[in-house]
This record gives C-alpha cells, sequence and structure tokens, in this order.
C-alpha cells in the first residue's frame, strides 16, 4: 500500500493551478499566502526566494538556480526576485497573457532572464495528514549534479513541454504537474538519513510500523486491534505501542479511526454510494454508530458533509 500517494489523494481538494513566470532583472514578485500548498521550479536562469510572515526566527533569502524546487507546505506568503534587495511588487492583471498549456506572467526590465513554472496544490489545510503536517514549512531541493534523477527528469520534461508546446501538451503539462507533488515529497523523505530521521519520515522506514500503517491503509475496514497489528509488527502490545505513536505522534487506534474518517469523508466527496456503504467501508457496522463518530470528527452528520461538498 502506498501510504504517500493515499496520504496526498486524502487532501486533494482540486486540481492544481499554475503559471509560468518570466521576470527580467530588476524584478521581484511578492505573492500572497494561498489555501493549500505553493511550490516553484526553476526552469532557467536565477532567482531569490524571501519567506514572510510567521515562520522560524528572521529566516535568510533562499537562492535558487535552474532545475531547484521549492515546496511550500502550507502555501505562506513569499517574494521572488532576481535579488533579495530588489523592491517587490504585487500581480498586476495586465502582466498575464492567457496560453495553453499554462499562462505567462511577464515582469521586470531588460535584463537577465529567469524563467520559474510557479503554482499551488490545493489540498484541505484544516484537516491535514500527519505526514504532511510533519513536513519542514519550506522544502529546498536541488536537482542538480546527479540528485533526485525522477525529480530532474520531470522537471526536464516540464520545461521541455513548456518552452516547446506541441500536440498533447496541454495534457502532458498537468499530468506532469500533479505528479509532481509525488516526486518533490519522495524526494524529501528519501533524503533524510536513516539515523536521523524523525516522525513519518522513520515510521515510512520502520521494520516494525510500517507495515502496521499498511495493513491500516490497505484495509481500514478490518477489526484491528493494537494487538492484531503487533502481531503484524513483531513486537509486544506495549512496545508496538510506544513504538507507533513515538513515530506516527498518536496511538495506534487514534490514527486507524482518524484514516476511517479520512477514508469516510473521501468517498462522501468523490462518491455517490449510500450513507450505509459507506459506514461499511470505513468499518463500521451500521450507519448510527458510523453518523456519531463521523460527527463528533467533521462536525456534520455525514449526509450534510456531502451535500456542503458537493455545493462548495
Amino acid at each position: 500500500m502506498d501510504i504517500l500517494t493515499e496520504a496526498l489523494s486524502s487532501m486533494r481538494t482540486g486540481l492544481p493551478s499554475s503559471v509560468r513566470t518570466d521576470g527580467r532583472a530588476p524584478w521581484g514578485l511578492r505573492l500572497p499566502s494561498v489555501a493549500g500548498a505553493g511550490f516553484h521550479v526553476v526552469l532557467y536562469g536565477t532567482c531569490w526566494l524571501v519567506p514572510l510572515g510567521d515562520g522560524p526566527p528572521r529566516e535568510e533569502p533562499i537562492a535558487l538556480s535552474p532545475g531547484d524546487v521549492v515546496f511550500l507546505r502550507d502555501g505562506r506568503g513569499h517574494i521572488l526576485s532576481d535579488h533579495p534587495s530588489t523592491p517587490a511588487e504585487e500581480e498586476r492583471p495586465e502582466q498575464f497573457c492567457a496560453g495553453s498549456p499554462v499562462g505567462t506572467l511577464k515582469l521586470g526590465g531588460d535584463g537577465a532572464l529567469t524563467s520559474l513554472l510557479c503554482g499551488n496544490y490545493h489540498l484541505d489545510q484544516g484537516r491535514p495528514h500527519p505526514l504532511v503536517r510533519q513536513l519542514p514549512e519550506v522544502i529546498h531541493l536541488r536537482t542538480g549534479h546527479g540528485r533526485h534523477p525522477e525529480l530532474s527528469a520531470a522537471v526536464q520534461l516540464l520545461g521541455m513541454e513548456l518552452e516547446n508546446p506541441r500536440i498533447g501538451s496541454s495534457g502532458i503539462v498537468p499530468a506532469l504537474i500533479d505528479s509532481l507533488l509525488l516526486y518533490i515529497l519522495r524526494a524529501w523523505l528519501e533524503d533524510q538519513p536513516p539515523a536521523a530521521a524523525r516522525g513519518w519520515a522513520a515510521a515510512l522506514g520502520d521494520s516494525a510500523v510500517a507495515p502496521a500503517l499498511a495493513a491500516i491503509h490497505e484495509d481500514p475496514a478490518a477489526q484491528w486491534t493494537v494487538e492484531s497489528l503487533a502481531d503484524r509488527a513483531g513486537l509486544s502490545r506495549a512496545a508496538f505501542a510506544r513504538r507507533f505513536a513515538a513515530l506516527v505522534g498518536e496511538p495506534p487506534m487514534a490514527y486507524l479511526t482518524r484514516w476511517r474518517m479520512t477514508t469516510a469523508a473521501r468517498l462522501l466527496r468523490e462518491s455517490d454510494i449510500p450513507l450505509i456503504a459507506v459506514a461499511t467501508q470505513a468499518g463500521y457496522g451500521s450507519d448510527f454508530a458510523f453518523a456519531k463518530a463521523f460527527k463528533r470528527e467533521y462536525g456534520l452528520a455525514p449526509g450534510g458533509y456531502r451535500r456542503q461538498a458537493r455545493s462548495a
């Protein structure tokens, strides 16, 4: 069971949006915070990213080079510019040119060119999966010198399709952007040294916790207990419970309930199956017990949640 894919899918609320940003020095663009997670891919040239707002004390500007990828977990506001000292402006409608497969934002003077793909992934930040919640607020990945070959290949393909759009580009580019999120997070997770990894970065590679997580994700409706999950992990009940909570951040049964409710919410949003079928797939024997648990978690009855999601 691919837990990373499942976790991200549970948070998705729409397709990613993106624009190609071409800046000629001197240029600076102030980007407000967004609902979701932001990303930037440097296609050509160099620039700087300056984080804004709340965050670690006085973060330093981040120098970006060709092939670099930045992921902003909470979509925080920031500045992109040719140099940290360049004044930044807000985007103006006349700077945007519609196009296929993505539009283009042009700004700046007549100096050196930097080209980026900028956008955001629409993720439910109100109920983030703990895997995503434990990520750094800003992830900066370099793809040069043979690092992260799959991510590098995706970046190169995006660059070629955007530079020279041809038949099929309108379908290829959105698919590549959608896949880029998984490449980014996989690259970051695999970057964590095993001896220093913490939280989910360690849990996904742990010989005891990873099989238990995979079992929960593969069959959330099964009547799992701490004992049955501990048996899969090859540990005693107490040792497994301590290890699971230390890495995942909550006890096994709490995570099981969370994932059952997440599964149910996704079924309510994306399917028309009856509520009793949703309850069954979420591991509940009656729609009454399911409705009570769901309302406790989401503040709405399942039917109301489905209507609200559809209207939104």
